[in-house]
């Protein structure tokens, strides 16, 4: 996607023009890094609430699953449709939507109401869905090749700090305010970016296509695009089994590590952050790898096998480690885990045909909220027929070994 390249056509009848702006690179990775942030924190508060919450509530702790599950249930619903509502809206104003809905969502979990709560969580995940495709239009239409994993592993940054930032404020805002208004605090907050994106709607919701209409091929074109490409199908499988892992890790750690390790809400959380702090250096390190060194693909396959052995270390946690261990193993253990999405998101962007990474990535993360989806309650499940997190962590981890040798192997040269 070098120089100027002529607008292509999606097989809904959509258009994009691929003409790179003359903006740079700086703006447009600031904009979509607050943006993954605010999204990313308002997730990773749902695990934070949820412990807190369920004593009210008086359910297991383990059902966090559940609410995670309802979030990527509508992110999968929602995803294969990114591609086609980023290029009639556009991507700031898409932006926009999914901060609001991620703020209304947040509002209906601080009720006491389980039905409305899952509803919530639900709405949440509408939000959730497409913020990624859309900044992966605007950056590969702004981003020259030889720096992409980078420029997307930084903007990829904003999933970590925006989890970095709930784990290390928001349970302490639990425990002076309670969860319920703590939930409303962080709806509050990232409401407040939605009005500072107004301004730069004109500059990059440009090329819209008004009259385009949804169809059955524009939806299941994305998933066609990622099925038939042999290299976006591998990818696509592996990031099933990957963010399983990553929302694993996130979305459990603190209930592991209050339930099972005896730790304190605040402790679990600061481990938390940690663990999320690993993944913003993880994100920005592999972008530099894969971009001078090593295959993207290869290094995918390596950090594959290295969630494992994060896995396998938090598998084996006891009361007896002392803390400052628990802490390195979670940032190891995050660094993979929850780094390797930006090499992921610029490898399909380099794959896909000049404008239409928007639509490759909303094919792709479909297989990747799916993962979630799946993955979370069958942890779930496992931990309450087992009563034990340490070997639902195992099984998960032998997945991402068996996708990690299949993406070393598919790296080799021929």
């Amino acid at each position: 996607m070098t120089g100027s390249i002529k607008s292509g056509q999606t097989a809904g009848g959509s258009r994009f023009e691929a003409t790179r702006p003359p903006q740079g690179v700086v703006l447009p990775v600031a904009l979509t890094l607050l943006v993954q942030a605010a999204v990313s924190g308002s997730v990773v508060a749902i695990p934070i609430l949820m412990p807190v919450a369920a004593v009210e509530l008086n359910v297991p702790a383990s059902r966090v699953g559940i609410f995670m599950s309802m979030i990527y249930l509508g992110s999968t619903l929602v995803a294969p449709l990114s591609g086609h509502v980023i290029d009639r809206f556009g991507p700031i104003r898409v932006s926009q939507i999914c901060i609001g809905l991620c703020a209304l969502g947040l509002a209906a979990v601080s009720v006491s109401a389980i039905p409305l709560m899952i509803a919530g969580a639900f709405i949440m995940g509408t939000g959730h869905a497409p913020v990624t495709p859309a900044s992966s239009h605007v950056l590969a239409r702004t981003t020259p090749p030889s720096i992409m994993s980078l420029v997307f592993s930084i903007k990829q940054t904003g999933v970590p700090i925006g989890g970095a930032l709930a784990g290390a404020i928001v349970p302490s805002f639990v425990l002076f305010f309670g969860w319920k208004i703590s939930a409303l605090w962080v709806a509050g907050s990232i409401t407040l970016l939605a009005f500072f994106l107004l301004p730069y709607r004109r500059r990059f919701d440009t090329a819209l296509c008004a009259g385009s209409r949804l169809s059955w091929r524009s939806l299941a074109e994305p998933l066609k695009m990622n099925w038939r490409h042999p290299d976006l199908r591998r990818i696509a499988i592996a990031s099933f089994f990957f963010s399983a892992m990553q929302l694993c890790l996130v979305a459990f750690l603190v209930t592991y590590l209050i339930g099972d390790i005896r730790m304190t809400l605040v402790q679990a959380g600061f481990v938390l952050s940690a663990a999320q702090a690993g993944g913003f250096v993880g994100r920005v390190l592999w972008g530099v790898v894969a971009d001078r060194w090593v295959k993207p693909c290869v290094l995918l396959g390596a950090l594959g096998i290295a969630m494992t052995a994060g896995a396998m270390a938090a598998a084996a946690f006891t009361p007896q480690w002392p803390y400052p261990a628990i802490l390195a193993a979670c940032v190891l253990f995050g660094s993979a885990a929850i780094g390797w999405n930006g090499v992921y998101l610029a490898e399909i962007a380099r794959i896909a045909k000049p404008g239409l990474a928007g639509v490759a990535t909303g094919g792709s993360v479909f297989f990747n909220f799916l993962g979630i989806l799946l993955g979370l309650p069958i942890f779930s499940m496992m931990v309450e027929n087992t009563g034990s997190y340490a070997f639902s962590f195992t099984i998960v981890a032998v997945t991402t070994l068996v996708c990690g040798m299949v993406l070393l192997r598919s790296g080799r040269p021929r």
